[in-house]
Formats: structure tokens, sequence, C-alpha cells
């Protein structure tokens, strides 16, 4: 596997190939922290696009300009937004009523439902990918 650390967040590519960025918990994210996640998705993925699992449960706060920088088109081929309270699906809620996600996006509450969901519809777009090897 694969990792990436940074003051705020964790980055790494699972054996499923799905990259996963874990936000700090209680984490404010700013347009400058969100930038820099955003950034390191993109430069791990070298040119390639992969599932991404956000594990963003109890951030702090998400700032407008923040929300502005995660519309924006990235490595992702699609996101699972995982949190742990009904906090955090306000969160999200809000940001895709807001803003359209760049790529297909939901938010869950279990990592198993998250990753199933991402890695069925990764197997969907890429029939020929065995999802079993890393």
């Amino acid at each position: 596997m694969v990792q990436a650390d940074n003051v705020d967040y964790t980055i790494q590519l699972g054996p499923d190939n799905v990259l996963l960025l874990a936000w700090e918990p209680g984490i404010r994210i700013e347009a400058g922290n969100a930038r820099a996640a955003v950034d390191a998705v993109n430069e791990f993925a070298a040119g390639k696009r992969y599932p991404l699992l956000v594990k963003m449960a109890n951030a702090s706060h998400l700032s407008r300009a923040a929300r502005d920088v995660f519309i924006e088109p990235c490595a992702a081929s699609r996101i699972a937004l995982l949190g742990e309270n009904a906090v955090d699906r306000i969160l999200v809620d809000y940001q895709l009523a807001a803003q359209p996600a760049p790529c297909p996006t939901r938010f869950f509450m279990s990592e198993a439902e998250a990753l199933a969901w991402l890695l069925e519809s990764e197997q969907q777009v890429n029939p020929q990918v065995d999802q079993r090897t890393p």
C-alpha cells in the first residue's frame, strides 16, 4: 500500500485500487488544505483515474472557498464520502445541493457499503479490471 501523510490528512492507495483520503477529525477544511489534498490525490494518481473514498468524519468546518475547490474535476472516477453522524451528512447534503460534484458522489456512514459502491461502480466502468488484485 502506498501512503502519503500530511498534517491535515493522509492518502493511501489500497490493494483494491481505491484511493483513500482521510481527513483528521475536527479539521477545518479551508481553501488551502482543500487545494493541497486535491493536488495530492492528482499526484498520487499519476494521470490515472481511481475511485476515491474520503473519510471526512467530524470535520468541524468546510469553507465556501474549500467547496469551490472540491467541485473541480480531479483524478477521482467516483467519490464515496464517509461520515459518522448527522452533522457529516448535513455538510455533504448541503455541498451537493449547492454545487454539483465533478463525478458521481455519494455519502455513506458504513465503510463497507462505501467500498462496495466504489468497487461495483468501477467494475461497471472497467469490466476488464479485476478488483481483487493490486
